[in-house]
């Protein structure tokens, strides 16, 4: 199933914008925090070629029926708004919710259990699945050079899914197709389907 991941931030006027960084300086021609901007100012702003930064909502109805939503909260003061989105539109079906804030993500399913959840991981702890079920999680989300088939089959066998970022390569892939893994995450997805087509 193809996946889109997208990165939240909160706004001042409490919507939430797709947007990678804390702040608007690198991505576009604006300075300045992204909360300190209502999301009708950040759509003035030229993240790239003309285009505006996209609220969730665009996102969402982009995505719809095409492909699965991954989003990354960022920011943990966006917890309530995300919530209250979600909830309005009853798309707990076909998203994930994943952070490397774990408090968030645990607050975020005792709060809405059916909200599917992952914890992304700084390296790999000791008991990372020890982590993920602390946090209520139902999947890791690695860094692809932290996972191997052993931990794969520890997860799977806790009942947590096994997410990797990024591969953008085709070497870096294949001993990748041989571990069973739930999801990977790619900046180059157009290369790794290509390749995995002409596996078939």
């Amino acid at each position: 199933m193809a996946a889109v991941e997208v990165d939240v931030q909160l706004t001042r006027d409490g919507e939430l914008a797709v947007i990678h960084d804390p702040t608007v300086d690198r991505t576009t021609n604006g300075k300045g925090r992204v909360r300190d901007f209502t999301l009708a100012e950040l759509k003035k702003l030229d993240a790239g070629k003309g285009e505006a930064i996209p609220s969730l909502a665009e996102v969402v109805a982009e995505v719809a029926g095409r492909a699965h939503l991954v989003v990354e909260v960022k920011d943990p003061e966006a917890t309530s708004a995300l919530l209250g989105f979600f909830q309005a539109r009853d798309i707990f079906a076909h998203t994930h919710v994943i952070s490397f804030w774990h408090p968030v993500v645990k607050v975020l399913k005792e709060k809405e259990p059916r909200l599917r959840t992952g914890v992304l991981l700084v390296g790999c702890p000791v008991d990372p699945v020890g982590v993920a079920r602390a946090a209520l999680a139902e999947a890791l989300v690695l860094h692809y050079g932290y996972v191997t088939p052993d931990l794969v089959n520890t997860a799977h066998a806790g009942g947590l899914l096994v997410y990797v970022w990024n591969i953008d390569d085709v070497e870096t892939l294949k001993p990748y197709l041989k571990m069973n893994l739930d999801g990977i995450g790619s900046n180059r997805p157009d290369v790794l389907v290509n390749y995995v087509a002409s596996l078939k």
